[in-house]
């Protein structure tokens, strides 16, 4: 069995996969691997992937170190089932890599576009022959209510949940409204951009925060919430017999 240890900005997950399949998966916070000790004693684990995209404490780097199962440390050094193009892979955060690995394994000879929406927004673009051809990145939705609020005087916090109008009829609807609108067409733009160049696009979406759009590109989007794992999991199963 697969130790999947994925460390975020905001939390850690810790996943076990059975072949491909997800048998379990463990929200930390990701300045503790409390869970491990449990979830080492629960499955028999074979082999296991660290991916990480903080700098890591003490106590977790002991709670690794007492790991006994050969581990990847996920890294631009790290061998992948798809060719990487960025330029600089030094700099590439590990789960925009593994989130292209995981929607090509689904469908190795599609263009495709991979929309995580976490504490960013990212886009990426890996073509139909397995090349990552790049990605962007764009504030994510807690981000851009926080920076209306810290960046401006007056601006009050407002929370994501609550009413969305086409024009907001006060302070509160008109940041929310402008913040999901934005989200919601700046996704359909990038889109539309990439459908009009691959008309064979497909379009995944995953992350943590969960998004209600309309677009007439709908029907090529596939919701995935744990696309990430899924891709580590192929990195460390591609990997297998290097560690």
């Amino acid at each position: 069995m697969n130790l999947i240890i994925d460390i975020g900005n905001t939390v850690a997950k810790v996943a076990l996969f059975d072949g491909t399949s997800i048998v379990e998966v463990v929200y930390e916070s990701n300045q503790s691997l409390d869970c491990l000790e449990a979830v080492c004693a629960k499955y028999t684990v074979d082999k296991g992937i660290v991916a990480t995209v903080i700098d890591l404490n003490d106590k977790i780097l002991s709670q690794l170190g007492q790991l006994t199962i050969p581990l990847v440390w996920l890294d631009e050094k790290t061998p992948l089932p798809v060719i990487n193009l960025y330029r600089t892979p030094e700099t590439l955060g590990y789960d925009r890599v593994a989130s292209v690995v995981a929607a090509n394994e689904q469908f190795p000879d599609k263009d495709i576009l991979v929309i995580d929406a976490g504490t960013c927004i990212t886009y990426e673009f890996i073509d139909s022959y397995g090349q990552y051809q790049g990605g962007n990145i764009s504030p994510g939705l807690n981000m851009r209510l926080k920076a209306l609020h810290q960046f401006t005087g007056r601006l009050p916090l407002v929370a994501s949940g609550g009413e969305v109008l086409p024009m907001g009829k006060d302070t509160e609807t008109a940041i929310r409204s402008g913040v999901l609108k934005g989200i919601e067409y700046e996704i359909a733009g990038y889109i539309s951009a990439l459908k009009h160049k691959y008309p064979q696009l497909l379009v995944f979406l995953t992350g943590g925060d969960d998004f209600s759009f309309d677009t007439k590109l709908k029907s090529v989007i596939f919701a995935d919430r744990f696309l990430v794992l899924k891709g580590l999991n192929r990195i460390l199963n591609y990997n297998n017999g290097r560690i």
